[in-house]
Formats: C-alpha cells, structure tokens, sequence
C-alpha cells in the first residue's frame, strides 16, 4: 500500500531527530502492511478514531491517518492528546 503525507503530519514532525524520524518511518510501513489485516494490528495498536485511524510509534505517540483507495494518508503525529484535539477539529 502506498503512503503519503498531509502537510500537517510533516509539521508535527519538525524538530525530530533522524533516528526518531526513521523509527516514524517504520512505523508508517508497519501500518501498511498490517492495514485491513486484523491479526497483525496488535502490533502497532491499530484502531478507528472517528473517520481516522491511529497506531502507536511507541508508548507516548501516535500516528493518524485514513485510507484513500489504495494509499494510507498520514495527518497527525503527537501524544494521546494531541491526537483527540485533531481529530475533534477536523469534525
């Protein structure tokens, strides 16, 4: 499945380290591979949040996107926090 990235997911993304953005990376590839196949989302911690979707980076961060055909649109990266307020706003 192919990946993209909304401008906002980008500036979530500022100020990261390379290792960190590389472990993103990985993370954005793990959801794709494991999207619409259930007995892999435990991994990642795949779940529907309102007309999105997020999965775990790691304990504190999390990833939001959507599917559009056959690619995974990435929106939001943040905290548990982070992530309800962006999904409350673009309601």
């Amino acid at each position: 499945m192919k990946l993209e990235t909304k401008s906002s997911f980008r500036r979530c993304l500022r100020g990261f380290s390379d290792e960190r953005l590389a472990s993103i990376l990985n993370t954005m590839r793990a959801a794709a591979e494991s999207y619409g196949r259930p007995h892999l989302h435990g991994g990642i911690g795949l779940r529907a949040i309102g007309d999105f979707i997020e999965c775990r980076d790691n304990l504190d961060y999390r990833l939001v996107f959507q599917r559009e055909g056959g690619v995974l649109v990435f929106s939001c990266y943040g905290t548990h926090d982070q992530v309800r307020a962006f999904v409350r706003n673009t309601r």
